[in-house]
């Protein structure tokens, strides 16, 4: 979807993807703790900007998760404005619920009722933000409060100018009245604080992108980046909110027969999972195969879940008349580390024998081993083991990523890290540093290693990328990858 046409009055507050298209919110027991937010899309034929890496110019992603890196911003016991006037403690709010938010009206914004669409809540580093009225807001440095000058981040990424916008004494925040929907009050800020610990932190996803807190307008949380290049499970927030492009093989259907269509190489699973587990239940896949091969379009998919082998069939048919590349994910064998890192996905052995049917169907099928993680899942016999098994699977290629952390994935990986392995955090911030890719020393001898043992097991040797770039598809699925995007600049990773 247009991620620009979800914004409201053009300043850049996004609403949950496909907001404007929801249809409804619905639970399954057959998916506890799942929310399924069905929403009928405009466009599903998704552009990738030119400025971007990938090697593909188009995707197709039928399911959205919850997807920022700004969750769980505030305390608690921060009061929100109800729609109906009253108090409520964040730490109370509950999905369905209505809240007060904003919208613009005439050039100015006013205060509206919306829907509470999700609610998190987990444990971030707490600062105090003291008003000259006296009153103060406990939040984390990622949260952002509207300000005269636009929306303010609590406090800065990195030192110097080229810091986010971030919240300095002097500073106008956008207040409301708690009696009126108009937004009078102007409330300056005396300094922000840091608190020195961390505290437990919630926040909210609502209709408007944005809710009332402490009598302030507070950005609403879109959660992290779907379906991270980690390729691991992104976090409670992405699991149990779903969004569903219910119409997506009609309204793709339509696109591809206008006569401005290229026939493009068009790629899915690239941001996620295609055949994750509501696959199961939407049955989306088998109508957009279908619309693909129908208009001539080549594509591609990149998948973890054992749900495709439903569509082998069609597939296999499909293949004789547009080129078709699949690919399964495959990071580790180790299966007490894999459900650590993706929680409510295949096992490596189901993701094995998903290659064994893809083969037997008459497909090719590579594999993608990425993240290769430093310490954990790097050594000879981990990765010797690992394509042993990829080999006697059948697969006609196979591509490796060693691990890399963008914005969003980083912070999530360096705490599960310091929890789960804290013996490592040195080895990480040695490798990483600022950067979000791994010192290209490391790169190289892994490089070198893993060709090694890829010849050891017969397996195309041409093929691995210690990546300098976003993820790409294995051999045979994708043209070749471009490398012309340089690593963004980033803060320490691991700090001291």
């Amino acid at each position: 979807m247009r991620w620009d046409r979800q914004r409201v009055g053009g300043e850049g507050e996004q609403a949950i993807p496909g907001l404007g298209g929801l249809v409804r919110s619905v639970t399954s027991p057959e998916f506890a703790g799942v929310t399924f937010h069905e929403v009928r899309a405009r466009s599903v034929l998704n552009k990738v900007p030119g400025s971007s890496a990938v090697p593909f110019s188009w995707t197709v992603n039928p399911y959205r998760g919850c997807s920022h890196a700004c969750t769980y911003c505030l305390a608690g016991d921060t009061e929100v404005l109800m729609a109906d006037g009253d108090l409520k403690p964040l730490a109370e709010i509950e999905v369905g619920d209505e809240v007060f938010g904003t919208r613009a009206h005439q050039g100015h914004r006013r205060g509206a009722p919306t829907r509470v669409l999700a609610h998190w809540v987990t444990v971030k580093r707490a600062y105090r933000v003291v008003l000259e009225n006296g009153a103060e807001l406990i939040a984390s440095g990622d949260h952002r409060f509207l300000t005269e000058r636009g929306w303010r981040h609590v406090t800065a990424d990195r030192p110097g100018p080229a810091a986010r916008p971030h919240l300095a004494a002097g500073e106008q925040l956008v207040g409301i009245s708690l009696y009126t929907t108009e937004l009078p009050a102007r409330l300056g800020v005396m300094r922000v604080e840091d608190l020195g610990r961390e505290i437990p932190m919630y926040d909210l996803t609502t209709g408007t992108g944005d809710f009332i807190a402490n009598g302030v307008v507070s950005h609403n949380c879109f959660a992290r980046n779907s379906h991270t290049y980690l390729d691991f499970d992104a976090g409670k927030d992405f699991d149990t909110q779903v969004v569903v492009k219910v119409n997506a093989p009609e309204v793709l259907a339509a696109q591809l027969r206008k006569p401005s269509w290229t026939r493009e190489h068009v790629a899915m699973g690239t941001n996620t999972d295609p055949y994750q587990r509501a696959e199961g239940r939407y049955r989306l896949m088998p109508g957009i195969i279908s619309a693909l091969a129908d208009s001539g379009t080549p594509f591609s998919i990149l998948t973890k879940g054992t749900v495709l082998t439903r569509d082998l069939p069609l597939l296999s048919s499909v293949s004789t008349e547009v080129p078709v590349g699949l690919s399964v994910s495959i990071a580790l064998l180790d299966r007490e580390l894999q459900q650590r890192l993706e929680p409510g996905t295949p096992s490596p052995q189901a993701r094995l024998e998903l290659v064994r049917r893809i083969r037997d169907a008459g497909l090719p099928c590579g594999v993608l081993v990425a993240p290769i993680l430093p310490g954990l899942t790097d050594s000879d016999e981990a990765l010797d083991s690992l394509l042993a098994e990829i080999a006697a699977a059948g697969a006609t290629s196979v591509t490796a990523i060693a691990l890399h952390l963008r914005p969003g994935a980083r912070e999530w990986f360096a705490r599960w890290l310091a929890v789960e392995h804290p013996g490592l955090v040195p080895l990480y911030r040695e490798l990483y540093g600022r950067g979000s890719y791994a010192k290209p020393v490391y790169r190289k001898q892994l490089s070198a290693r893993f060709a090694r043992l890829m010849r050891r097991h017969g397996l195309d040797s041409n093929v691995f990328r210690t990546s300098t770039v976003e993820p790409a598809e294995p051999a045979g699925a994708l043209p070749v990858q471009r490398r012309d995007s340089p690593a963004p600049v980033q803060e320490p990773l691991f700090p001291l």
